[in-house]
């Protein structure tokens, strides 16, 4: 009688733990896809300015930094604005001649998969990064 109750419980289990697993990984948008939109890689090797214009984008958006760290080259933000949005940058070495910089936006604790807020932040990191290349304040 036991073994059987124990058999039942099991797959109970592990049946919630296959659903569970599901709905994690169920997505609009496939992973590749979703890095693509995260991910820009800059022509350049100096990781120190791109995490410095990196830093300057996110409080340009109205972000505030929480933590960063050049070892290992990530940037945390948050944005408080009647809801909270949260940020975090990886800075990381490519090959000899370029950076990957990926960001992963978060609304409370849901990621967003939408492109368009990536958009705007690369597109305001690709302006400091110029900015800072020239040395234009």
């Amino acid at each position: 009688m036991k073994t059987k109750i124990f058999i039942v419980i099991t797959l109970l289990f592990l049946t919630g733990c296959a659903s569970t697993n599901q709905k994690l990984f169920d997505s609009d948008n496939s992973q590749v896809q979703l890095r693509s939109i995260q991910t820009r890689v800059f022509d350049t090797t100096d990781k120190e300015k791109t995490m410095r214009s990196t830093i300057d984008t996110l409080q340009d958006l109205g972000f505030l930094v929480d933590k960063a760290d050049y070892d290992l080259g990530t940037i945390t933000a948050t944005k408080l604005k009647g809801y909270t949005l949260r940020m975090t940058v990886t800075i990381r070495e490519r090959n000899e001649k370029q950076i990957s910089v990926r960001s992963n936006l978060q609304y409370k604790i849901h990621p967003i998969t939408d492109p368009g807020p990536y958009q705007e932040f690369f597109i305001s990191l690709e302006k400091s990064m110029f900015l800072t290349a020239h040395q234009v304040d």
